[in-house]
C-alpha cells in the first residue's frame, strides 16, 4: 500500500491491507463550510467516467479507521475504477452534523455542503460520471448518507446506510454525538407516521419535485446504541417518500440470520434485518454496490 507522507504518522496503517493504490488527502477540494477533511482512493486503472462512492465513518473514529474497517471496499475500487471518497469530521467526537437546519438543508452549509463539494472536486478532477455519486455510511455515516440523500438528491444516485436514524430524527438536537444529543432518538422513542417522517426529507430542499435515489438500510436487532426501533421509523419515512409497500421478505439473504425485505419493484428501497447483530452491523460491500448498479 502506497501512503501519502501525511498519512505515515498515523499508526493504524502498520497493519493495514495492502491495497494497489494510494490514499491521499486533498487540502483544497472547494467550498468547506463544515471545516471538514478530504482522503480519496483513485485506483490505478482508472474507468472511463469513473463512479464515486463516498465512505462516511461513524462517531468516534476518523476516516482513516473506516479505510481500514471497511477493507473489501479499496479491492473493488481497484478491480471496478470506481474513486472512493473518504470525507472526516473531527468534531462532536468525529460526528457528522445531522442535527443543524444547515446541514439538513439544500445548499445552507455545515458538513453535508462540505461532502458535495468533495464530489464536484472529484468529477471535475478525474472526469467522473456524475450521474453515478453514491454514498455508504456507518452509524453516524449513514445518518449523513440519508441527509445526503434528502438534501442532495441532484447528486447522489443512491445510498446503502449501515445501522442510522432516519433523516430529521436529530433536528435541533443540541449536537450529533452520543454524548451530546438528545438520546430519544436513539432510543426509538422518536416515532411518527410515514407521512411524518416523509414530510420532514422534503423539507430538506423545499420546493423540489423530483425524484431521490434509491435507499438501502441495514440494522441489527441487538444494536443497543441506536434502538432498532430506528429501522422501523427508517421504513416507514422512504417508503412512504418512495410511495411503495413491501412485497418480498427473504430470509438468510445474503447470509444466515439475515432478513432483505423488499419493497414495490425492489429498485427505490430495500431493508436488511441482522438477527443478534449489535452496533454495527458488518458492512456488506458485494451487497451495497450491487445496490448501486456498479456491477
Amino acid at each position: 500500500m502506497k501512503i501519502s507522507t501525511l498519512l505515515l504518522a498515523n499508526p493504524a496503517f502498520i497493519t493495514a491491507t495492502v491495497f494497489a493504490a494510494t490514499l491521499r488527502p486533498v487540502p483544497d477540494f472547494g467550498d468547506n463550510p463544515g471545516n471538514n477533511q478530504m482522503l480519496i482512493y483513485v485506483p490505478d486503472q482508472l474507468a472511463p467516467n469513473p463512479a464515486v462512492i463516498v465512505a462516511l465513518h461513524g462517531c468516534l473514529e476518523p476516516a482513516l479507521t473506516y479505510y481500514l474497517e471497511v477493507k473489501d471496499l479499496p479491492p473493488a475500487s481497484d478491480k471496478h475504477g470506481f474513486i472512493i471518497i473518504y470525507p472526516d469530521t473531527q468534531k462532536d467526537s468525529h460526528c457528522w452534523d445531522v442535527a443543524t437546519n444547515k446541514s439538513l438543508t439544500h445548499n445552507k452549509g455545515s458538513d453535508s455542503l462540505s461532502i458535495v463539494s468533495m464530489v464536484k472536486y472529484a468529477i471535475a478532477k478525474y472526469n467522473a460520471d456524475p450521474s453515478k455519486v453514491f454514498a455508504i455510511g456507518s452509524s453516524s455515516g449513514a445518518m449523513m448518507s440519508q441527509v445526503l440523500a434528502a438534501a442532495y438528491p441532484d447528486v447522489f444516485s443512491a445510498v446503502s446506510a449501515y445501522s442510522g436514524l432516519p433523516y430529521g430524527c436529530l433536528r435541533g438536537s443540541p449536537g450529533s454525538s452520543p454524548f451530546t444529543s438528545d438520546p430519544a432518538c436513539s432510543k426509538g422513542e422518536v416515532r411518527k407516521s410515514g407521512v411524518e417522517w416523509a414530510t420532514e426529507v422534503r423539507s430538506a430542499w423545499p420546493g423540489y419535485n423530483g425524484s431521490y435515489p434509491p435507499v438501502q438500510i441495514w440494522h441489527g436487532t441487538a444494536d443497543q446504541v441506536l434502538d432498532p426501533q430506528n429501522l422501523q421509523e427508517e421504513i416507514k419515512q422512504w417508503t412512504t417518500v418512495f410511495e411503495v409497500q413491501l412485497t418480498q421478505k427473504r430470509k438468510d439473504d445474503p447470509s444466515d440470520g439475515y432478513t432483505r425485505s423488499i419493497y414495490g419493484d425492489g429498485t427505490q428501497f430495500e431493508s436488511y434485518l441482522a438477527e443478534g447483530v449489535g452496533h454495527v452491523v458488518p458492512t456488506q460491500v458485494q451487497e451495497t454496490l450491487r445496490w448501486f448498479g456498479l456491477f
